[in-house]
């Protein structure tokens, strides 16, 4: 049996097992003992750099803290030395102050003094007046019964006298203060005026016709106006029936005239007469036809009418009946003036004014447009046309301020609005341009006779004359009654009243005319 036998083989590796093991743990303790010495060492290095850079950090600190508490101390020192610096100056200015008062505090003991003194001056000086104050009234005592002795009037009556004097005398102040602010007043207001007026009416034309009641057709011959008379006066009769006209056959050669004071009436006559003619035959129905035609054809003409004068305006949104009315305007007369250019000129006038102004354009147009628009019913309803137009804007709806111009433009009631102004302005203006309008005979008279009523209802005023066709009034008075002041009051009350009595296109002058004359003969 060998040593490589199974026993001897199993004891020989259980020893180097024993051997290995025993050599595992010898080794194992060696490293363990390396590793611990070596983390010791570790430990006491780590622990040696931490108290280095403890100490590091404390020496660090106590030289941070060493350098803040000297930039402290110096800025500490740095403030105290400014404080310390103010305190000595303001010790100094209350050094100064106080030497100032006590200064001043001796002046006004000195100047206390020099008032104890001014009193006891002024209580002297009062008492020397008091007695003299009685020395006065005395005298004024006597030389008041000495003064009511040699004129013969008491104290009241010459004090009476003296307000009367003083208030004439500032009444003569005021009219002149009154004429130099009223004259200023009127310059600025004429010049600014101009300016505007003259911008609006210097684009506005038209043509005006004459203002008749009457309408003449011509003849061919005096043999018509037989057939136009008719057997027994038929023809007539029912022409006059038809139209509402009135037909005037006299000794006019070659003509018959047509009178009615409706417009659109007398033009749907003229027109039926003049077909009649031409036609030949004249008989109670052919009238009847003629007339119905003519009418038919008339409404069309004045719808258009009313409708051209809108277009023209730029007025918008006029109710049907309104515009037929303008048309009626085409056949209306005023004083020789065309109503519908009339109105067309006022609508153009109050716009370019307002715009002018800056004021609403477009309503002032409108009113312009509408104002006599109560001119085509007038001789149909009672009133005044402006009272009568009023109605039928209200009626169709127009606003408040339309209403309102067209009511006022001849005064009738308050203008409650800028563009009701701007239209009784453009309305004056129209009617005013020279050849605008003509005057009756009669109205000329009776215009002309109630100015110079007006003047001579005046105290003062010798006589008066109306010149110019009644465009200017000329008062002489009496230079021993009135002076220049007292003519120039006299000439303001007269234009006031005739404004407030009067109807008038235009302007009227008044003129007071004071003439002294001083005449001796030599022998």
């Amino acid at each position: 049996m060998g040593i490589f036998s199974p026993p001897y083989l199993y004891i020989s590796l259980a020893v180097v097992l024993v051997l290995g093991a025993g050599l595992g743990y010898w080794l194992r303790r060696i490293f363990a003992k390396r590793k611990l010495a070596s983390a010791e060492e570790a430990a006491e290095k780590l622990l040696a750099d931490s108290r280095n850079e403890a100490k590091s950090i404390v020496r660090e600190a106590k030289l941070e803290a060493r350098d803040e508490a000297s930039a402290i101390k110096h800025q500490f020192d740095k403030q105290a030395d400014e404080r310390r610096g103010e305190l000595q100056r303001i010790e100094k200015w209350l050094s100064s102050k106080e030497g100032q008062l006590e200064k001043r505090e001796s002046e006004l003991d000195e100047r206390l003094d020099e008032v104890k003194v001014r009193g006891k001056k002024l209580e002297e000086l009062e008492a020397a007046l008091a007695t003299r104050e009685e020395h006065l009234v005395k005298l004024a005592e006597e030389q008041t019964r000495l003064l009511e002795r040699l004129s013969g009037m008491t104290a009241e009556e010459a004090r009476a006298m003296l307000l009367e004097n003083l208030r004439a005398e500032v009444e003569h102040e005021s009219v002149k203060l009154l004429k130099e602010m009223r004259e200023e007043a009127q310059a600025r207001a004429e010049d600014e005026a101009r300016k505007i007026i003259t911008n609006a009416v210097q684009r506005i034309a038209s043509d005006q016709v004459s203002e008749i009641t009457v309408s003449v057709v011509q003849l061919p011959s005096d043999e018509m106006k037989g057939r136009v008379i008719g057997r027994e006066g038929r023809n007539i009769r029912a022409f006059e029936m038809a139209t509402g006209v009135d037909v005037v056959v006299d000794d006019t050669p070659e003509a018959v005239i047509l009178s009615g004071f409706d417009p659109v009436k007398r033009e749907i006559a003229r027109q039926t007469m003049e077909k009649l003619i031409q036609d030949g035959r004249i008989h109670p129905g052919r009238i009847e036809d003629i007339v119905a035609k003519v009418s038919a054809k008339m409404k069309t003409t004045l719808r258009e009418a009313g409708e051209q004068a809108a277009l023209d305006t730029h007025v918008q949104g006029l109710h049907t009946e309104i515009v037929n009315l303008l048309g009626r305007l085409r056949y209306r007369t005023s004083f020789g003036q065309n109503v519908l250019q009339h109105s067309l000129e006022v609508s153009h006038l109050a716009g370019m004014m307002a715009a002018e102004l800056g004021l609403d354009e477009k309503l002032s147009r409108r009113a312009g447009l509408l104002h006599d628009i109560g001119k085509a019913v007038d001789h149909e309803v009672e009133g005044t046309h402006a009272q009568i137009g009023a109605d039928l804007s209200r009626r169709y709806n127009e606003k408040p301020p339309i209403i309102n111009a067209i009511e006022a433009h001849h005064d009738a009631v308050e203008a409650d609005t800028p563009e009701a102004v701007l239209v009784m302005a453009a309305d004056a203006l129209s009617a005013a341009r020279p050849g605008a309008r003509r005057e009756t005979l009669d109205l000329y008279i009776k215009r002309l006779t109630k100015l110079e009523e007006i003047a001579d209802s005046f105290p003062g005023v010798e006589r008066s004359y109306a010149i110019q066709a009644g465009r200017e009034i000329r008062i002489i008075v009496n230079p021993a009654d009135s002076d220049d002041l007292a003519a120039d009051e006299i000439s303001h009350l007269v234009a006031r009243r005739v404004e407030k009595e009067m109807e008038y296109p235009g302007k009227i002058k008044v003129t007071v005319i004071r003439e002294h004359r001083a005449t001796d003969y030599a022998s």
